[in-house]
C-alpha cells in the first residue's frame, strides 16, 4: 500500500513556492506528454462548417487536439486500414476528417502552478472546441439522411464521438469507434477508493479489507460489450472523467473503444508514448477488421481480406507417426505457402516426449522461415523414439509460445500434427492451465490440432479454451488450412489479474469553499501528485493537498477534476462541481448537505469496490 501523505496548513506555510520546479523526472515526463498530446502551444485550426457530398457510406473521423486536418497520422491510418479491407466491395463511400478546431490548451496556465494557484481561461476554449466538434458531427449525419455512417475519434476526437452519439440516431450509424478516450467509462474496472475506510484498518485487518474488491475486469467478469481492446483491468474512467452511459440506447453492437495498455488518458497507467502509438501498435487495423465486417453485413457485400498470420507448426516426430508423416508434411507445406504468400510468418518445430529427454526442436522461427528454408527443414524431420502413447505437447507448446517473437495484431496459431494424446500435467510439471494462460496473454494463440479420430475428443478442451479447432486426420486436411487463413482475430479484450494492485492511488475531497470567481478545494491523496483539470482542460499537477482556482466564470457550470497520480499509475478521478457562491456544491459519489460554502465539509463515504 502506498504511503499516505497528508500535509497541514502550518507545514504548507513554510514551503517555498519554488518547490514546484523540483518535480520528479517521471512527473515532468508526464506533463511534457500531456503538452504534446493535447496540443499545447499548437494553434487551433479555424474551420467553418462546409457542405459535404453525401454517399451511401460516410466514414467520419475526429482528430486529436492540435492535429492538422486531413494530414494527421491517426486519421490517415484509420481511413487506409478500412479502405484496404473494403476496397473491392463496390460500396459507394467517402472519408472525412471532421472539420472542427480541435483546439489545444495554452501552456501559460501550466506555469502559473506556483502556490497551487490557477487561471482557467483556456479551459472554456477547450470545452468549446469539443462542443463545436459534437455540433459539426451531428450536422453531417443530419445533412445526409439516406447515408450510413462509420464514426471514429482519437483523444479529443474520441470525446467528440462519445458525446455526439448521444444525439445521433443510432439507426444511421453502422459503427462508432473511440481511441484513447479521456472520457472512457468501464464500470468493470471500479475498485475500492476511500482513504477514510482504509485508514480505519491496520495490519492484517487492512489486508482483509482488500479481499473481494479487485475490479471485476481483473477477473474477466462483467466486461462492457463495447470494450474491444483495453488490456488494463484497472481502467475505469478516463483522465478527464467519463461520459455515462458510455453506450447510448440503440448502440449495442455498434460501439467499440480501444485503449492502449499504458495510455495515460484512458488506462490507469501514465505513459504518454502509449497514447501516441495507436498507429504503430496496429489498433486502427484491429478496429478496421470489426468495422469492415459491419459494413459488409449492412451492404450485403463480400470481403476478400486475409489477415496477416503468425503460424507455428509443431509436428510429432515419434516413431508411431510413420504412416501419417508424409500427409502431415504435405499439408504443413501447403499452410506455410499460403501464410507466407499473404504476408504472414511461419515457424517449424518437432516434439516428442520429455521423458525421452527430447526437448522441442526449433527448425526455423518467424524471422528465419522462408518457404525454401521451411521446406528444407520439413524434409529433415525424421520419426524415431516413443514408447508410451501420450506426448509432451503442453511442455513443447509452452516453450514455443515463450520463444517466438509474435507480431502485435497478427492472427496467431499453433498447428499441431500428431497421432497421439498428451500428458496433462506434462512430465516436467507444465499444466494445461499454464498453457491456456500464456495463450490468452499473447493474443490469444489459437490451437489447431490434426489427429486421428480416436484422439479428437481429448483435444477438444484445448481447442475450445483457445478458440481453435480439432480436425480428424482422415478428412481433407486442406480444410484446416482454409479455416485458418479465413480467420481474422481481434486483440484481447482485457488482461486478467487476480492480484490486488496496491499501487493505484486514491484522492478524497475533504472541504470546498468559494466566492464569486475563486474556489478552493482541500483533499487527501494516497499518491504522489494530483492532476487538476477544469471543464475537461488539464491545468497542471500539484503535490499540495489543496488547490485554489481563480478567474472562474460564474455564468457556466465549472467541473473541477482531481486525479491522483503515483509514480507509475493513475487513480480514479473525483469530480467537484464548483457552483460559485450558490451553496449547492457537489462532489461525485458523496452526499453533501446544504451549508455555508465557506465551511462546507465533504463526508467520507466508503466505496464498496463493486462495479456499478
Amino acid at each position: 500500500m502506498p504511503k499516505i501523505f497528508i500535509k497541514n496548513k502550518r507545514a504548507k506555510s513554510r514551503k517555498k513556492y519554488t518547490s514546484w520546479w523540483r518535480f520528479g523526472g517521471k512527473i515532468v515526463a508526464l506533463m511534457l506528454g500531456i503538452f504534446a498530446v493535447l496540443g499545447f502551444n499548437s494553434p487551433g485550426v479555424s474551420a467553418a462548417s462546409k457542405n459535404v457530398d453525401c454517399h451511401d457510406l460516410m466514414v467520419v473521423f475526429a482528430r486529436g487536439s492540435g492535429a492538422e486536418k486531413d494530414t494527421n497520422d491517426n486519421y490517415l491510418d484509420f481511413r487506409n486500414q478500412i479502405e484496404n479491407i473494403i476496397k473491392n466491395t463496390g460500396v459507394d463511400r467517402a472519408y472525412y476528417d471532421l472539420d472542427y478546431e480541435a483546439k489545444g490548451i495554452g501552456v501559460d496556465n501550466i506555469w502559473t502552478l506556483v502556490g497551487a494557484f490557477f487561471g482557467a481561461g483556456d479551459a472554456y476554449d477547450f470545452g468549446a472546441s469539443v462542443d463545436e466538434g459534437v455540433s459539426k458531427l451531428t450536422e453531417i449525419t443530419r445533412a445526409c439522411p439516406d447515408s450510413k455512417f462509420v464514426l471514429g475519434g482519437y483523444s479529443q476526437g474520441a470525446m467528440v464521438v462519445s458525446q455526439a452519439i448521444h444525439s445521433i440516431d443510432a439507426s444511421k450509424v453502422i459503427y462508432a469507434a473511440t481511441f484513447g478516450d479521456p472520457k472512457i467509462y468501464l464500470p468493470e474496472g471500479k475498485a475500492w477508493g476511500s482513504l477514510s475506510l482504509l485508514n480505519g484498518f491496520t495490519g492484517t485487518d487492512k489486508n482483509l479489507l482488500r479481499t473481494g474488491v479487485i475490479p471485476a475486469a481483473c477477473k474477466g467478469e462483467n466486461l462492457s460489450d463495447y470494450r474491444m481492446y483495453v488490456p488494463d483491468c484497472y481502467a475505469y474512467e478516463g483522465m478527464l472523467g467519463s461520459y455515462r452511459p458510455y453506450e447510448p440506447l440503440g448502440y449495442a453492437g455498434k460501439l467499440g473503444t480501444w485503449c492502449n495498455k499504458y495510455d495515460m488518458f484512458c488506462s490507469s497507467y501514465l505513459s504518454a508514448s502509449s497514447h501516441t502509438s495507436y498507429v504503430s501498435d496496429g489498433l486502427y487495423l484491429d478496429a478496421a477488421k470489426v468495422i469492415a465486417g459491419k459494413v459488409a453485413e449492412t451492404f450485403n457485400a463480400e470481403l476478400n481480406f486475409i489477415s496477416k498470420h503468425d503460424t507455428a507448426i509443431l509436428i510429432d516426430s515419434t516413431a508411431s507417426m510413420d504412416k501419417l508423416i508424409d500427409s502431415y508434411k504435405a499439408e504443413a507445406l501447403n499452410l506455410a505457402r499460403e501464410t507466407l504468400k499473404n504476408g504472414g510468418r511461419v515457424a517449424l518445430f518437432d516434439y516428442r516426449d520429455v521423458s525421452e529427454r527430447y526437448q522441442v526442436k526449433e527448425r526455423c522461427n518467424f524471422e528465419t522461415c522462408t518457404l525454401e528454408k521451411f521446406e528444407t527443414e520439413l524434409d529433415e524431420i525424421e520419426t524415431d523414439g516413443g514408447g508410451d502413447t501420450p506426448e509432451s505437447l503442453l511442455s513443447s507448446s509452452l516453450a514455443v509460445m515463450k520463444k517466438l517473437n509474435w507480431n502485435f495484431g497478427s492472427t496467431k496459431s499453433i498447428v499441431v500434427l500428431t497421432d497421439a494424446g498428451y500428458h496433462s500435467p506434462d512430465g516436467d510439471g507444465v499444466t494445461f492451465d499454464e498453457v491456456i494462460k500464456l495463450s490468452k496473454e499473447i493474443d490469444p494463440v489459437n490451437f489447431y490440432i490434426i489427429t486421428p479420430e480416436v484422439w479428437t475428443h481429448e483435444y477438444e478442451s484445448l481447442a475450445l479454451a483457445t478458440d481453435g479447432a480439432v480436425v480428424n486426420s482422415a478428412t481433407d486436411l486442406s480444410i484446416l488450412t482454409r479455416k485458418i487463413m479465413k480467420r481474422s482475430d481481434s486483440l484481447p479484450v482485457v488482461e486478467e489479474d487476480s492480484e490486488f494492485d496496491a499501487d493505484v492511488p486514491v484522492v478524497e475531497v475533504t472541504k470546498i469553499s468559494s466566492n464569486d470567481s475563486v474556489a478552493s478545494v482541500e483533499f487527501l491523496n494516497s499518491g504522489d501528485k494530483v492532476l487538476v483539470s477544469l471543464n475537461d482542460a488539464v491545468l497542471g499537477v500539484t503535490d499540495e493537498d489543496y488547490v485554489i482556482i481563480s478567474g472562474l466564470n460564474p455564468e457556466v457550470e465549472n467541473i473541477l477534476k482531481l486525479t491522483p497520480l503515483s509514480e507509475n499509475r493513475r487513480g480514479e478521478t473525483v469530480e467537484v462541481n464548483l457552483a460559485l457562491g450558490r451553496g449547492d456544491l457537489t462532489v461525485t459519489g458523496a452526499e453533501i448537505k446544504y451549508g455555508n460554502p465557506e465551511i462546507l465539509i465533504i463526508p467520507k463515504v466508503p466505496d464498496t469496490g463493486k462495479a456499478i
